[in-house]
């Protein structure tokens, strides 16, 4: 469990709470209370980006970036991420030099599998990224040795992280403020997007703890079809991959501040819902080797939230990047990705109260 010091005690009372069966709460609901937030108060800034997978040692060593150094990948935006009070992640696999899949595939030219050598984690520290999730359907790929290393590493580099069943959120002391953060997915060993009732225990516990909750979630369809939120359960491949839409709403509901949502490889529309910010999908931020960059894959936002001190959204700015054929995140000077989440958000949010300027800025309307 990552969590800063002093909060051992707190720690210790909820392993009680995670060890036995939630039950249903009847004050528990997704209903429109929300705490007063009359008071002034300074400007947090939280950073969110989409998946994040640096190369792949497995099936082949050719799956990884140029020289074998990941922060090629990255390096142009290194300023840009840790320039925050936050920056958040989504893991798409885990670290481990050596070590058997515990997923098997028939053709490994049509399966994918992720291996991230060990030492690339030094590129998640170099970027400033503090808290990362692990719930995804990649993450376990190379079973619990990977995990367990993976969680080392991350341990190691001072990144703080969530989602999975035996690690399912993480509490980050900065400055003078407590940010909760917890993630889910519809895959084994996370904590399941699908259980609406045990997500919403979570985040109403790190509300009650924490200045600022920051939920993530792995859900939704994947592909260039399926860029819409379409309010209702996605299935994809025969998997329940959650209805993402009401789920942001119920966690919001129940405390949460700030949701950046992942999983469907393509971006998706933003809103603000009572006072709170969600991104449905933050894309592939940085993913080299085994992924498919075309069209609206290949591009993406860097999303900076701004919020006060008890996570209440003041405004925000997105900043576009694309991807490379060969490798490496950079800045778009066409500025793609904004002209895409200003028309899905004219499709799936026509009544927003946010607007976004052709800069990237987003602000009340």
């Amino acid at each position: 469990m990552k969590i800063s010091s002093g909060l051992t005690a707190t720690l210790l009372l909820f392993v009680n709470f995670l060890s036995v069966a939630v039950s249903p709460d009847p004050y528990l609901t997704c209903s429109d209370s929300l705490p007063d937030t009359s008071a002034v108060q300074r400007k947090i800034v939280i950073t969110g980006v989409g998946d994040i997978m640096f190369g792949t040692s497995f099936p082949s060593r050719r799956y990884l970036p140029p020289h074998d150094n990941p922060l090629l990948l990255i390096e142009t935006l290194i300023d840009t991420l840790s320039e925050s009070d936050i920056t958040f992640g989504n893991l798409e696999g885990a670290f481990l030099d050596e070590g058997e899949a515990v997923k098997k595939c028939r053709d490994t030219t049509i399966c994918y599998l992720f291996r991230m050598p060990e030492k690339y984690v030094v590129a998640l520290a170099a970027a400033g990224f503090d808290i990362l999730s692990l719930a995804n359907n990649h993450f376990g790929d190379f079973g619990l040795p990977a995990r367990s290393r993976t969680m080392q590493l991350l341990d190691s580099s001072g990144i703080s992280y969530g989602g999975l069943t035996e690690y399912p959120w993480a509490i980050v002391k900065k400055d003078t403020l407590l940010y909760g953060f917890c993630a889910f997915a519809p895959n084994a060993g996370t904590v399941s997007i699908n259980d609406t009732i045990k997500a919403a225990e979570i985040v109403k516990y790190l509300s009650d703890t924490c200045d600022i909750v920051i939920v993530s979630f792995h859900g939704g369809a994947e592909g260039a079809d399926f860029q819409r939120v379409p309010k209702a359960d996605e299935i994809f491949h025969g998997e329940i991959r959650g209805n993402v839409h009401s789920f942001a709403h119920c966690m919001i509901d129940n405390g949460a501040d700030v949701v950046f949502g992942h999983g469907p490889h393509v971006t998706r529309a933003v809103e603000v819902y009572n006072e709170r910010f969600i991104s449905y999908s933050l894309g592939n931020f940085c993913t080299y080797g085994r992924f498919n960059l075309s069209g609206p894959n290949g591009i993406a936002p860097i999303i900076k939230v701004n919020t006060d001190t008890s996570g209440r959204f003041l405004s925000g700015r997105i900043i576009p990047v694309y991807q490379r054929w060969e490798g490496g995140v950079r800045i778009d000077p066409n500025r793609r990705v904004i002209a895409k989440i200003k028309d899905l958000m004219a499709l799936d949010f026509p009544d927003a109260v946010i607007t976004i300027s052709d800069n990237g800025d987003i602000s009340y309307k």
